[in-house]
């Protein structure tokens, strides 16, 4: 006869189970991320004017999220730039949006309201500073604006901003040495061509579609800037967000007939606030990442976009939730 088999010890299966069932979650937990917290719901991500990178990026990451995301609603939201964008975050009308990491600095010191929750997702691309001038224009640098009609971009942008400090660091100003035009990028091209302005301001990522298609029109030229980099950097701390950089001689062909121009650059931030859901904003940087050369094919600036220097979105903290996709994904 054969013995009987061992009798199971009912607390030790259970224990054994539970182990067990640990386990399998943990594994779940590490190779899902989002399992079981699927975020839902309806955001609002503020963008920028509709004729500049901001819009097209965002309408571009709207269908990304839409895939990725699916149970959550994406409401896309024109501005007039970095300083307005900031100010919706701060006061809840929106929950992400794109802001320059010199806005946002200026954001903080300033004191503006709820400056303090707001959080970086990601470091994006670089956004480059334009002058342009008609191509016969005797403009050579900044400095030679005087006397001239100069739109600086709508109150509440990026470009009013940089267009406040850049004046200075060139000895004019803004308000007295040229006679300032409030018009953002969707309008300044007609009025170059119009005769209206003697020149425009522009940041943008590379290249911006409004200055391209103005530059296979009307005769242009970009202005060099780099020469007023250490000027701001003596400015005040927030301009040592400013760096000096290059135009590719093929940002816009026929403007700059294969020579390359010295500019400035400043990064762009992703930028949302303590309130945001961790598991959101974890899968919107996700996308992001993610998506970048599916959205670089049309936003050629996206394609600069980098997990490696993604997680520096100085001078913001990283949200919670950004930083456990980081997490996941370093290698």
């Amino acid at each position: 006869m054969l013995p009987a088999p061992p009798r199971l010890n009912h607390r030790r299966v259970l224990t054994a189970a539970a182990a067990i069932a640990a386990v399998l979650g943990l594994l779940l937990w590490w190779l899902l991320p989002l399992g079981g917290r699927s975020p839902a719901g309806k955001i609002d991500f503020s963008t920028g004017v509709r004729t500049g990178v901001y819009q097209r990026y965002g309408e571009l990451l709207q269908q990304a999220l839409a895939s990725d995301l699916p149970k959550v609603q994406v409401n896309l939201r024109t501005s007039q730039g970095s300083q307005e964008n900031l100010a919706r975050l701060a006061d809840g009308t929106s929950d992400f949006t794109i802001a320059t990491a010199d806005s946002v600095d200026k954001f903080r010191k300033d004191n503006r309201p709820g400056a303090d929750l707001l959080r970086g997702c990601a470091r994006l691309y670089d956004d480059y500073v334009q002058l342009v001038v008609p191509q016969d224009s005797p403009v050579r640098s900044v400095a030679d604006l005087r006397g001239k009609r100069v739109a600086v971009g709508q109150a509440g942008s990026g470009v009013r901003l940089l267009a406040d400090r850049l004046l200075p660091a060139a000895g004019l100003d803004p308000d007295h040495d040229i006679t300032p035009v409030p018009a953002g990028i969707d309008t300044m091209p007609d009025l170059l061509r119009q005769h209206r302005i003697d020149a425009f301001f522009w940041s943008g990522g590379l290249p911006t579609t409004a200055v391209l298609r103005l530059s296979e029109a009307y005769p242009i030229r970009l202005v060099p800037l780099a020469e007023l980099v250490s000027a701001l950097h003596k400015a005040d701390g927030s301009t040592g967000y400013y760096r000096a950089a290059t135009m590719p001689a093929d940002a816009y062909p026929k403007a700059q007939r294969g020579v390359p121009v010295p500019t400035i650059a400043v990064a762009n931030l992703l930028v949302t606030t303590d309130r945001t859901n961790a598991a959101l904003t974890e899968g919107f940087t996700r996308t992001v990442i993610n998506s970048r050369d599916r959205i670089g094919r049309e936003v050629h600036a996206a394609q600069l976009v980098d997990l490696r220097t993604a997680i520096y979105t100085a001078p913001l903290p990283l949200h919670d939730g950004a930083r456990d996709y980081y997490r996941s994904v370093k290698p």
